[in-house]
């Protein structure tokens, strides 16, 4: 990290199982600087991507990286399944990225909301900050199935936050 001008930022989280926010999220770079401070940290992340990502030849390094291909083509009951696997694990880190694209959003999608209450686990606020060339960990957020307010509340954490390409935030 240090040889590319970025530092972690926050403690690694000790908790078993929770939903880690990447936010903003603007550039494929973020989930290079992710990888990077999971394999750092020693994080056994795994991450949700369209299933045209791990075709063939990046299938398998995909996979390695803890990936789980979605099918975005249909509906799949997304939230169920990964709040189920919350449920038969001892320990597991998720790790969405609220808007669920690298392009500029009007809102952030919903699902890594549901899936945390469903499973009834804590967001950690995760963040890539290149205004100040930190990547790391904010606080945990336990939802309280008020989506607005508690979209609200977790805005307010990313408000200083500058993504990689801040034309995409």
């Amino acid at each position: 990290m240090a040889l590319i001008g970025w530092q972690i930022s926050g403690e690694r989280p000790t908790l078993k199982k929770y939903v880690l926010l990447a936010a903003p999220h603007t550039s494929n770079w973020d989930f290079l600087l992710i990888v990077m401070v999971a394999f750092r940290l020693k994080l056994d992340v795994h991450w949700m991507g369209k299933k045209s990502l791990f075709s063939f030849p990046l299938s398998s390094i995909m996979l390695w990286l803890g990936g789980i291909p979605i099918d975005r083509t249909q509906s799949n009951d997304v939230v169920s399944q990964v709040a189920e696997q919350f449920r038969c694990r001892d320990e597991l880190i998720v790790l969405i990225p609220p808007e669920g694209t690298r392009s500029k959003v009007s809102r952030w999608k919903t699902g890594f909301y549901h899936i945390a209450h469903t499973a009834n686990v804590p967001l950690v606020l995760g963040f890539v900050d290149a205004g100040t060339k930190t990547i790391g960990f904010g606080p945990a957020f336990v939802t309280t199935g008020n989506i607005d307010q508690d979209f609200l509340e977790i805005a307010k954490y990313y408000d200083s936050k500058v993504g990689i390409v801040p034309r995409n935030q």
